[in-house]
């Protein structure tokens, strides 16, 4: 719609066909292809990405995530395109580990840019990867937004509550994230046990799986909370899921964005999440939500106990979290921006 040719290449691990994304790419006309990665030091991925960028002849590749970077900058180079940026999604633990930042070092001298999602991103990829300063642009992400009707909200919280056969005078919390170390879910249950005597409605409803999700279920029972923890497991739906909550829980130990987060401000929910990363760039305490320290289960029982008994201060941060959004967070902001990118770095390259 902006003029630019954008063409996506999957490369895709036999085990995770990522079929989602596809279909979704079809949906909105973008051409996409595949690429089958046989392993994680698989000699044969830039050659064959080589081949393709050869025939299409980019003005600009953007690589995602380590293996893009890895055979995406190789490709690139040998297929001679000018441009060649990175997106920086993530400040994931193991790119702490000296090896991938020795690794990312050496790939940053290749790159002729790139584009962090978050200025706490920005801030780690020049300090943690050691990318020059003047290579790497924060864009935040964009969400697609459309005001939910009040008749909406309400359908989703009645259907919310007859799925899981609570009185509607229930007290919804929710998360919504992969059930692995980063999420800080544990804390969550912690926090969730300080404040479940004093409020007998209130129940907490967990969407997601992972790894930890047996400890957690453990973890839930032993605080004597297995009626008042749901967990959900994967669902496809999530933004309705969160429509019918009260308040939203994010007790990430760290997060590159948090892009959960607009979904929740698009249903006019309150946060309450972890003063890591990126999150207060998103979350702007004591108007749209509030923040504690990570790894802080007192402090989130604390915030909770803000929260819960006060119906009018939920709406007031709720809509000011859509607000925010509308304001700083579109879909079409984040495309005029990453054009903007792309257009200053072909500039460079044009004699």
């Amino acid at each position: 719609a902006r003029a630019v040719d954008a063409r996506l290449l999957l490369l895709l691990e036999p085990a995770n066909p990522m079929q989602e994304m596809l279909a979704e790419a079809a949906r909105r006309q973008i051409p996409a292809e595949v690429l089958l990665i046989r392993s994680d030091l698989d000699p044969t991925v830039s050659l064959r990405l080589r081949g393709r960028l050869r025939a299409w002849q980019p003005d600009i590749v953007h690589t995602h995530l380590i293996h893009a970077d890895l055979f995406g900058l190789a490709a690139a180079k040998l297929a001679g395109v000018k441009v060649i940026l990175s997106g920086r999604h993530n400040d994931d633990s193991f790119r702490y580990h000296p090896a991938v930042r020795a690794l990312n070092r050496l790939l940053w001298r290749g790159f002729s840019g790139g584009i962090a999602i978050s200025d706490a991103l920005r801030q780690f990829t020049t300090g943690i990867e050691g990318a020059p300063a003047h290579k790497v642009r924060v864009v935040t992400y964009g969400f697609e937004y459309t005001p939910p009707p009040p008749a909406d909200l309400a359908q989703a919280r009645a259907d919310l509550l007859g799925r899981h056969s609570l009185p509607p005078e229930a007290l919804l919390v929710g998360l919504a994230c992969r059930l692995v170390e980063q999420k800080g879910v544990t804390y969550a249950l912690r926090a969730f046990s300080q404040v479940a005597a004093d409020f007998p409605a209130a129940h907490l409803l967990i969407a997601g799986d992972g790894e930890l999700r047996p400890l957690l279920a453990a973890e839930a029972t032993a605080l004597r909370l297995a009626e008042r923890v749901h967990f959900l497991g994967w669902q496809d739906d999530v933004p309705r899921l969160l429509a019918g909550l009260d308040v939203f829980l994010m007790p990430s130990l760290w997060e590159g964005f948090g892009l959960v987060l607009l979904e929740a401000m698009s249903k006019r929910l309150p946060v309450i999440a972890s003063a890591v990363s990126a999150i207060p760039e998103v979350v702007e305490h004591g108007v749209t939500g509030l923040l504690v320290p990570p790894a802080d289960p007192d402090a989130l029982a604390q915030a909770l106990r803000v929260l819960l008994p006060d119906r009018s201060l939920r709406a007031y941060l709720g809509l000011n979290g859509e607000d925010r959004l509308d304001r700083l967070f579109s879909a079409a902001r984040m495309a005029e921006e990453t054009i903007a990118v792309y257009e200053d770095f072909l500039t460079r390259t044009r004699p």
